[in-house]
């Protein structure tokens, strides 16, 4: 059964970078070796790779990537550090 990732890096500058692969010891030595000079994360070198997930469907994969895209870095973090409870709470807005 194929296997696809959900990954998170941080990049040189503090930065994170969220992506998606079926290959992960490939995609990290494109992204480790700057392969893509146009990529986000190759003027952010180097990179570690601080999160990853695997599913077995590539559109739950694609679809959980697109999800953490759109979060803010607390999220990212939260789920970094394993604190997926947290996650309600820190989608919720603050009123003024």
């Amino acid at each position: 059964m194929k296997q696809y990732f959900v990954y998170i890096l941080l990049c040189s500058d503090d930065s994170y970078y969220t992506g998606v692969t079926n290959d992960m010891d490939r995609r990290m030595y494109e992204h480790e070796n700057g392969l893509d000079p146009g990529s986000y994360t190759c003027k952010r070198r180097p990179v570690k790779m601080v999160f990853c997930v695997d599913f077995n469907d590539v559109n739950q994969a694609i679809a959980f990537e697109k999800q953490v895209k759109g979060w803010n870095t607390k999220k990212k973090e939260a789920i970094i550090a394993g604190n997926w409870d947290s996650l309600p709470g820190l989608s919720v807005r603050k009123s003024s």
